[in-house]
C-alpha cells in the first residue's frame, strides 16, 4: 500500500493528465452514433474501385432529399385547413338582436305612421312592419352563421385564393368547401347591411335610418373557428406517411461491377445499401460497434498524446495547455454529433477552421494542423461522405493557418475568413464537378451553409480573448498591445530610467531578430525584453546606464551591498510586474534573464581586494531560475551582449566577434541553457545574428569636416 501511495505521489501529474484523455474519450463515445460504418468508399462519377458488388440482403431504394422535399410540398399545397363550426352561437346572437330590435322599434314609432300610410296607398293594406323587418334581418343573420364566419386574425387565406378549399367539422361530420363560400367577419357585416339597406331603399327609405341605429358587429361574431391542432395533426400524419422508398433490390441482385462508373442510379442504390447496412449493424451489434468506435477513438488520442510527448513536450507537461486542446476537440465533436442527430442544419455550417485558428493563436502552425486532422478524423467516423468532409475542412484549415500569420493587423481576420469561404466554395465546386460531370449540379443551399460557416468563424474568433484570460494564454494581439511603448509601465520606465529603457529597446531588437531566425515567437521575446529590467526603476541610479559621468552611488557602498542592490532588480521587477498584472509568460523573462549567473563586476572586485578571505558566492549570485524556453534563453544572451557592447572603446568586427563569442560561450560553460529547448546550431545562428546587428548599430560614420570660416 505504501508503494502504491508513493507511486501516486510521484506520478500524480501524469495520472491526472491521463485522466484528461480518458474523460475526453468517454464524452466523445457518449455522443457518437451507435451505427456501423459502410466498408466501401465511393463517389458519384468515379469508377467503383472494389470487387463486383451484389445485394447481401433485400433492401429498399430510398428517395433523395429533393424528391422527398417535392412530395412534401405537393401535399402541403393541396392540403385543406380544418375549421370547427360552432352551431350554438346563432341562438344567443338572435336573442340579443330581438331584444335590441324591440327597444329601437319603440323609439322609431313616430316615423312608422308615415310608412304605414304609404303601404295603404300602395294597396298593401295593414302590414305588420315590425314582424316583416325583424324576420328579414334574422334570416340574413342566420344565413351568414349557417355559411360560417371566420376571424382573419386566426386564419388568413392566401390573397386571391377564393377557390382554396377548407374542411369544416360539424359535430362528427366533415364537408369541404371553398374559402370564398364562407364569410370573414367583415364580409359578413357587409353582406347583412348591404341587403338591409337595399330592401329599405325599395320599400321604405326611412328604414335606412332605423338600421343605422344598430351595431350589427354585436350579433355577427366568428363561429367558424380555425382548428390548428387538428390541422397540424392531419398535416403531420400526411407528411409522415410519405414513403421514403421507391422500389426494392432483391438479395443477390448485381448492384455494380468493378471499375464501373458510379452514375446517379447506382449512386442512389449504393447510398440506400449503405444506410440500410449501417442501421442494421447498429441495431444488431451495438456493443461490438461501441467497442470498435472506442478502439479507433482511443488510437487517435494515443497518437495525439505521442505527438505532443515527442514534438511538443512543453504542451503535454502543462495541464492548462493539454486541457484546452482536449476541450476544443471534444466540443467540436459533440457539436457535430448533435447537429447530425437533429438534422436541422448542415454539418458544413460548423466552422472547423476555428480549430487551427485557436491553436495557432496560442501555439504554432504544426500543432494547429495536427489538432485539425485529429478532430476531422473523429467527426469523419459518423458524417456522410466522410472523405468529402475531411478534404473540405483540411483545405479550409490550411488556408486559415497560412492567412492568419499576423492577426494583430487590422483587416487580416476579414481577409482570412474570405479566403476560407472561397476555398470552401472552390473545393466544393470541384467535388461536384467530379461527381456529377458539371459544376451546375451543385446544391446552392450548401454554398449558403458555407457563408454561415464564415460568419460563425468571424464571430467565434472573439473567443480567443476569452480563452486567453481563462487559461492564461497570450495571443499575438495581446503581445502587440503589451509591446506598445505607450503602455503605462513602459512610459514610467522611460521617464524614471531612460538609460534602461533604451537598453531594453536594443535588447528587444536583438532578441527578436535572433528568435525569428531560429524559430520561435518573436512577439513574445520582444515583449519580454521590453519588460525584463523594470525592476531597475526602484533604484535607477545604481545602474550604469542611468548614471551621470560624475556620480556613482556604489562608491559609498561595499561590494556585497552593491551586488545585493543589483540582484534585487530581478525580484523587485517580478513584484512590479505582478502589481501591474503582467502575464506570467512575461514575468518568466524577468525571473530568468540573469539565470543563476553572478554579478561579475563586484564579484571580481571583492576577490581582488580580499584575496585572503573566503568569498560567499551566494551573495553575488542571481536567484534564478535558469532560462527554460527558447525565447528566455535568447533574451539572456541578448541582454548580456548588448550591455557588454556599450563598454567597447573601439568598434571592429573582431572586437564584436570576440565579445559575442566570449559572453555566450561562458554562459554555456555555466550551463545556463541546459533547461531550454535550444540546440548548438541555434546558438551558432544567434551569435551570427547578434554580430551582424551590433555592427549595424555601431557602424563607423563619416567624420564631417569643420566648416572654414
Amino acid at each position: 500500500m505504501k508503494k502504491f501511495f508513493r507511486f501516486i505521489q510521484m506520478y500524480y501529474r501524469g495520472i491526472f493528465r491521463g485522466l484528461y484523455f480518458v474523460m475526453a474519450i468517454a464524452i466523445i463515445m457518449v455522443f457518437l452514433p451507435r451505427e456501423g460504418k459502410f466498408k466501401y468508399e465511393f463517389q458519384k462519377g468515379k469508377p467503383w474501385m472494389h470487387q463486383d458488388l451484389s445485394a447481401p440482403f433485400d433492401f429498399p431504394i430510398y428517395k433523395t432529399e429533393a424528391e422527398l422535399f417535392e412530395e412534401k410540398n405537393a401535399i402541403l399545397r393541396n392540403f385543406n385547413p380544418f375549421f370547427k363550426l360552432d352551431t350554438t352561437s346563432l341562438y344567443p346572437a338572435l336573442v340579443q338582436f330581438r331584444a335590441d330590435f324591440k327597444s329601437e322599434w319603440t323609439a322609431f314609432q313616430p316615423k312608422l305612421r308615415a310608412i304605414q300610410s304609404q303601404y295603404r296607398r300602395d294597396g298593401l293594406g295593414t302590414v305588420d312592419l315590425r314582424k316583416r323587418y325583424l324576420a328579414y334581418a334574422e334570416s340574413l343573420i342566420s344565413f351568414v352563421y349557417e355559411k360560417g364566419i371566420y376571424d382573419p386574425a386566426d386564419y388568413n387565406p392566401v390573397a386571391g385564393a377564393a377557390n382554396q378549399e377548407i374542411s369544416i367539422l360539424v359535430e362528427n361530420l366533415k364537408y369541404d368547401t371553398e374559402i370564398g363560400e364562407v364569410f370573414s367577419q367583415r364580409k359578413a357585416l357587409e353582406y347583412v347591411l348591404e341587403r338591409l339597406n337595399k330592401k329599405a331603399v325599395s320599400d321604405a327609405p326611412e328604414m335606412m335610418a332605423f338600421w343605422q341605429m344598430f351595431d350589427f358587429q354585436k350579433y355577427i361574431q366568428p363561429n367558424l373557428l380555425y382548428d390548428e391542432r387538428t390541422t397540424e395533426r392531419i398535416k403531420s400524419d400526411l407528411v409522415s406517411n410519405i414513403s421514403l422508398t421507391k422500389g426494392m433490390v432483391q438479395a443477390g441482385d448485381r448492384i455494380i461491377s468493378n471499375y464501373e462508373v458510379v452514375n446517379s442510379e447506382s449512386f442512389r442504390i449504393l447510398e440506400s445499401l449503405r444506410k440500410e447496412y449501417e442501421s442494421k449493424l447498429g441495431a444488431t451489434d451495438t456493443q461490438l460497434v461501441f467497442w470498435g468506435q472506442a478502439l479507433l477513438v482511443g488510437i487517435l488520442f494515443l497518437v495525439l498524446y505521442l505527438f505532443l510527448l515527442n514534438f511538443r513536450p512543453e504542451v503535454i507537461f502543462d495541464d492548462r495547455k493539454t486541457l484546452f486542446i482536449l476541450l476544443l476537440i471534444t466540443f467540436m465533436v459533440v457539436v457535430s454529433s448533435l447537429v447530425l442527430k437533429n438534422n436541422l442544419i448542415s454539418i458544413y455550417v460548423i466552422p472547423f477552421a476555428i480549430i487551427p485558428i485557436f491553436v495557432r493563436a496560442f501555439y504554432d502552425s504544426r500543432l494547429a494542423l495536427f489538432i485539425l486532422l485529429v478532430t476531422t478524423f473523429l467527426v469523419g467516423f459518423f458524417v456522410p461522405n466522410s472523405f468529402e468532409f475531411v478534404f473540405l475542412n483540411f483545405i479550409a484549415g490550411i488556408v486559415a493557418i497560412i492567412s492568419l500569420t499576423n492577426l494583430y493587423r487590422r483587416g487580416k481576420l476579414f481577409l482570412s475568413v474570405s479566403l476560407v469561404l472561397l476555398s470552401y466554395w472552390v473545393v466544393y465546386i470541384g467535388i461536384v464537378t467530379i461527381q456529377e460531370g458539371t459544376p451546375l449540379a451543385l446544391n446552392w443551399l450548401t454554398l449558403v451553409w458555407f457563408v454561415g460557416n464564415a460568419l460563425l468563424l468571424l464571430a467565434s474568433y472573439q473567443l480567443v480573448f476569452v480563452f486567453e484570460k481563462l487559461f492564461g494564454f497570450l495571443s499575438d494581439a495581446t503581445l502587440m498591445e503589451l509591446s506598445d511603448t505607450n503602455q503605462d509601465l513602459l512610459r514610467k520606465l522611460a521617464e524614471v530610467a531612460p538609460g534602461t529603457f533604451q537598453h531594453s529597446l536594443q535588447v528587444a531588437n536583438l532578441a527578436e531578430a535572433a528568435v525569428y531566425k531560429i524559430g520561435g515567437n518573436p512577439l513574445l521575446v520582444r515583449a519580454g525584453a521590453l519588460y525584463h529590467d523594470i525592476g531597475k526603476m526602484t533604484n535607477p541610479f545604481y545602474f550604469i546606464e542611468n548614471q551621470s559621468p560624475d556620480f556613482n552611488p556604489h562608491q559609498n557602498l561595499d561590494f556585497e551591498e552593491s551586488a545585493s542592490i543589483i540582484i534585487k532588480h530581478v525580484t523587485e521587477g517580478v513584484q512590479m510586474a505582478r502589481k501591474y498584472r503582467l502575464p506570467q509568460q512575461l514575468i518568466d523573462f524577468i525571473r530568468t534573464h540573469h539565470g543563476t549567473t553572478k554579478v561579475k563586476y563586484f564579484y571580481r572586485l571583492y576577490k581582488e581586494k580580499f584575496p585572503e578571505l573566503t568569498i560567499d558566492a551566494e551573495k553575488f549570485t542571481y536567484p534564478g531560475p535558469r532560462p527554460f524556453s527558447r525565447e528566455t534563453a535568447v533574451l539572456m544572451m541578448a541582454d548580456s551582449v548588448e550591455a557588454a557592447s556599450r563598454s567597447l572603446k573601439r568598434i571592429t568586427y573582431q572586437n564584436i566577434d570576440d565579445l559575442v563569442e566570449g559572453i555566450i560561450n561562458h554562459q554555456q560553460i555555466e550551463e545556463q541553457f541546459n533547461d531550454a529547448n535550444i540546440t548548438f546550431k541555434d546558438i551558432t545562428t544567434i551569435k551570427t545574428v547578434f554580430k551582424k546587428k551590433l555592427l549595424n548599430i555601431y557602424h563607423a560614420r563619416i567624420e564631417y569636416p569643420e566648416e572654414k570660416k
